[in-house]
């Protein structure tokens, strides 16, 4: 843990956010197998019979202070359905990744990622007084980048030869940022995606 941050229950209309527990392992196994998402090469989303490693992978970087983990909890089925991190957290430059984030495929494209990144910019950046939250993805994941920049983060860059990933290919990173002077309308821009009628 570090003397920033810390993991705290973050509360929404769809969604809640809950510090990350082995108690939620059943629910991820099943999230991870809806859809097969694990199989996307592009992505590092844990098969099922990983996804308890990866709860300790996650807790053990909490406990160096580099994350906040969280399991994604959905109001209406109450059952967790994903995980979403507050990552690589620099204290000194009160700078933080969103990111790590994923979801089983049954409740995608509905109102639960907006809202998970609505709570989580505002707790960065009203609570917590962020100078930069960033979101890193793969700079072929098409579907996360479309979906970083509807939250309303501006690309920074491309990190090339960035990351070796488990299938042994090298991924370029697109890097995104929203700083604070763009936080208010960032902020009402999602308050709309969440509030505009649905079909």
């Amino acid at each position: 843990m570090n003397d920033w941050f810390g993991a705290e229950t973050l509360t929404g209309q769809h969604v809640t956010l809950l510090p990350l527990s082995h108690d939620h392992t059943l629910d991820l196994q099943e999230a991870a197998a809806d859809g097969e998402l694990f199989r996307l090469w592009y992505t590092n989303i844990p098969a099922p019979v990983k996804v308890e490693a990866e709860i300790k992978r996650r807790l053990q970087l909490y406990a160096t202070g580099s994350m906040v983990a969280y399991s994604i909890f959905d109001n209406k089925s109450q059952r967790v359905v994903g995980m979403t991190t507050y990552m690589n957290i620099d204290v000194t430059n009160k700078r933080v990744e969103i990111g790590s984030t994923w979801y089983r495929k049954s409740v995608q494209r509905g109102p639960l990622n907006t809202e998970c990144k609505l709570i989580m910019l505002r707790h960065a950046f009203n609570e917590l007084k962020a100078n930069a939250v960033e979101f890193r993805t793969h700079y072929l994941n098409h579907q996360s980048r479309r979906a970083i920049e509807r939250v309303g983060a501006k690309l920074d860059g491309i990190l090339r030869n960035h990351v070796i990933m488990p299938n042994g290919t090298i991924r370029d990173t697109a890097v995104y940022s929203i700083v604070p002077s763009e936080w208010p309308s960032v902020q009402a821009n999602l308050q709309w995606q969440m509030d505009k009628p649905r079909d």
